[in-house]
């Protein structure tokens, strides 16, 4: 069963889906801000990575082949791995390793740096995110080194281990949306059994694979790469990740773009309910496409409205009668409802969620459950990586907030009236973390940086994993002078990678040549 908070990821999962469909044929460790590691050993800092040529990516990683050659056949994908403190208020203690990758930079007279990458989740393994959107960064590769990472908890970073495949093939499968007692008790059973298996598994890791503590890492890596600055490149939950940072080190803080934007601002509740309505608009948009082609689109309706009906009513038979999905496994109706999610990830998926769901409509779920493979991270072959694994430790590692059944209840009316399509998946999935092993860190983030460099976040109006509110609210969190606010006008989550020329050439003019765009620059 996905958690609201695994939506807030994952241009990763873009990727992955992408493959998948091919294959288908379809604790707290914070310091005072500014502060270095407190005690952080000195030969940690000065480690020497052993750069090899990168190998197959572990299921962990979520599989796959080795990275492929980089354009032009320049060099070729490097990996290494960085040691770090397991726990920051205990240096000398034991350290856990972190998995990186890097391209080296095309001109290594005019090379800036390193760039670290973090595509989101949290959960997304950077190993394997960076190789697959390689291309769109080509153009920085000019003069920096693109790096990227497995954080601590992910793919090859001591990635968490919770269940096994059969079992978290049940989970996922299982009703997300209780309608009366024995459904509650259910979905309340399969959350305590997760985390459970979590503790059992993975306790020893789960107190260290927070916000925080990543933070402290990207500055270990920063030493360890030779960097003065940590010049970043943040997406989805990376500008959690990156906002943290820039709050306990400010004077570190390089050439830096936030896209895709969380809001700092929110806690899991609003950050849940907030989605809710990005979803939803990003359905809404859908549907109108849908009946402004007319004829051409595939399910019924002439209104908008008609359309998204036609998406209601399917989830609701599908509640009493799941569809013949892949193989032997059925799509349930909290396995469509991720379907649908996902395909409203990206623009270039709408065509699949329209054939998705006429052909679930039709009585063939396979399709719109490869979709929900996709963002669960379960490959072709029924394994499983450890991307919700992580995204829900790593939550709950940050989040203090803990509901119970009758906290959830309480606000579904509200979940409702956000979002007809989502809004009880996502209430409902408020409750990951009730029975998680780990106490939280924070209502929210603190993000505020003063003395930090300009830090460029760019809000889409049309994106509905990271709602284009949470951009003025990071920018102003992050403090006057730090976060320089850009729009762009768009549909899907994030914007670099859309391909937008303006959005490209504005950031890479920062990024390349240290030209700070105005705030309140519009793409569209």
């Amino acid at each position: 069963m996905p958690t609201s908070s695994a939506w807030r990821s994952t241009a990763l999962a873009a990727v992955t889906a992408a493959a998948l469909l091919a294959a288908s044929g379809c604790s707290g460790d914070s310091g005072p801000a500014g502060s270095d590691n407190p005690g952080k050993p000195s030969d940690l800092a000065s480690q020497q990575l052993d750069w090899k040529p990168c190998g197959t990516p572990s299921v962990a990683q979520g599989g796959g082949t080795k990275p492929s050659p980089l354009p032009g056949g320049d060099g070729g994908w490097e990996c290494a791995t960085m040691d770090a403190p397991l726990d920051y208020a205990k240096p000398n203690g034991d350290t856990i390793p972190l998995a990186l990758i890097r391209a080296r930079a095309l001109d290594q007279k005019k090379r800036i740096g390193s760039l670290v990458f973090n595509f989101g989740g949290p959960g997304g393994s950077g190993v394997t995110g960076l190789p697959s959107f390689g291309k769109d960064y080509e153009k920085l590769r000019g003069r920096y080194d693109l790096v990227s990472f497995d954080p601590r908890g992910v793919g090859r970073s001591k990635g968490v281990e919770c269940e096994s495949d059969k079992q978290l093939d049940a989970y996922y499968a299982q009703d997300s949306t209780p309608d009366d007692s024995a459904e509650v008790k259910t979905f309340t059973q399969g959350i305590a059994s997760f985390s459970g298996a979590c503790e059992r598994h993975s306790g020893q890791e789960l107190p260290h694979v927070g916000t925080t503590s990543a933070a402290r890492d990207l500055d270990l890596m920063r030493k360890v790469l030779g960097d003065k600055k940590l010049n970043y490149f943040g997406i989805s939950y990376g500008t959690e990740l990156g906002g943290v940072y820039a709050h306990l080190f400010p004077k570190n803080v390089g050439r830096t773009v936030f896209d895709g934007v969380v809001d700092p601002t929110e806690n899991s509740e609003q950050g849940s309910l907030g989605q809710a309505r990005g979803f939803q608009l990003a359905l809404d948009n859908f549907a109108k496409n849908c009946v402004s082609r007319g004829a051409a689109c595939q399910l019924r309706g002439s209104t908008p409205k008609e359309v998204e009906k036609t998406i209601t009513d399917l989830l609701h038979r599908l509640d009493k009668r799941p569809v013949p999905g892949i193989g032997g496994r059925k799509l349930t109706q909290t396995q469509a409802t991720n379907g649908v999610a996902q395909a409203l990830y990206s623009k270039e998926f709408w065509p699949l969620l329209e054939q998705g769901v006429s052909e679930a409509d039709g009585g063939n779920g396979s399709l719109l459950l490869a979709l929900s493979d996709s963002m669960n991270g379960r490959d072709q072959h029924g394994r499983y990586s450890n991307l919700q694994a992580a995204n829900v430790s790593i939550n709950c590692a940050d989040s203090k907030q803990r509901y119970s059944v009758a906290q959830t209840k309480a606000r579904l009316p509200e979940f409702h009236k956000a979002s007809p399509v989502f809004g009880d998946f996502l209430g409902w999935g408020m409750m990951s973390c009730s029975k998680w092993p780990v106490r939280g860190q924070w209502d929210t983030p603190d993000v505020s940086a003063p003395g930090a460099a300009p830090i460029v976040v760019i809000g889409n109006t049309g994106d509905p994993a990271t709602p284009y509110a949470g951009a003025r609210a990071m920018a102003d969190a992050l403090g006057k002078g730090v976060g320089v606010e850009i729009t762009y006008r768009g549909q899907g989550h994030g914007a670099y990678n859309s391909g937008n020329a303006c959005v490209q050439k504005t950031v890479n003019s920062y990024l390349l040549d240290g030209k700070v765009p105005a705030a309140g620059t519009t793409c569209s």
